[in-house]
């Protein structure tokens, strides 16, 4: 038997309250940003610091081989990943500050589904990174470095930055509830995000890799979102290398939805 057509109305309906209600926390999420915007220009601060002095030293000792790109287009990438990931990872910090102040007590208390909480919080991540992506992408012009400045191309890296931001912050609040406060949550933070970058694509082709570090890179979230970027940001790059794009934003989803099934599953947790 057939589904009756009121039954895809009340699906619709309350899909698009759903979204609503994901919509209506990420802007809520998002006015802290007016109060202390200056987290942004400090938290790049780091990103920065490995284009200007990272990046322009390997551009000119050339030890790493990048094809005919040169190594600054190379690397910007992986830096404006990096600074994506430095935003997102530390949600989990401001979950344990929201427990302490009572305000995830009263979030919880409304009808709001977890996994519409997460998904706020996730996206309110995604939407901060790309102020701090800006800030590294200006900079990378300022210094002379080739990238695309295509509308489309830069929608689509838009689109990849607020996946990675998403990504990373759901991470984060899946460790929320298991570590509980914010010093454990601080050391996990600065504990994860040096790993997850130098195992990735960031800094280095993964060709050049030893195999255990291919495998490790392989299933590192942050590689398919630097990859995803590359192919957006770098003038050529899909034409010479043929990256599987579909495949690294697909993967960047499914790592998405995985870690937010699992940060809604927990959420309450971090209220124990």
């Amino acid at each position: 038997m057939m589904p009756s057509l009121g039954f895809f109305r009340m699906m619709l309906a309350s899909g698009s309250r759903y979204l609503r209600t994901v919509l209506t926390l990420a802007e809520f999420e998002l006015r802290k940003l007016r109060h202390d915007s200056s987290e942004i220009f400090i938290r790049g601060v780091q990103p920065a610091l490995w284009l200007l002095v990272f990046g322009v030293t390997f551009a000119s000792i050339r030890a790493i081989q990048t094809g005919p790109f040169t190594y600054l287009q190379y690397l910007t990438p992986g830096v404006l990943a990096q600074s994506v990931m430095f935003v997102a990872v530390f949600y989990g910090i401001m979950l344990v500050w929201e427990r302490d102040l009572g305000l995830l007590n009263k979030l919880l208390s409304t009808p709001a589904p977890r996994s519409a909480i997460v998904l706020g919080k996730a996206l309110s991540a995604g939407v901060r990174s790309i102020f701090q992506a800006i800030m590294i992408f200006a900079l990378a012009l300022i210094m002379n470095v080739s990238l695309t400045l295509n509308p489309l191309e830069l929608m689509g890296a838009i689109i990849v930055i607020v996946l990675g931001g998403m990504c990373f912050s759901c991470i984060s609040m899946c460790l929320a509830p298991i570590f509980k406060t914010r010093e454990k949550m601080m050391g996990i933070g600065q504990a994860i995000t040096m790993p997850l970058f130098f195992t990735s694509s960031a800094i280095y082709p993964i060709e050049l890799m030893p195999d255990w570090l291919k495998a490790i890179a392989a299933v590192n979230p942050l590689s398919y979102v630097i990859e995803a970027m590359r192919t957006f940001l770098i003038p050529g790059y899909y034409e010479y290398y043929q990256p599987p794009l579909l495949l690294d934003i697909g993967a960047t989803l499914l790592a998405t939805a995985i870690f937010a099934t699992i940060a809604a599953l927990l959420f309450r947790r971090i209220l124990e």
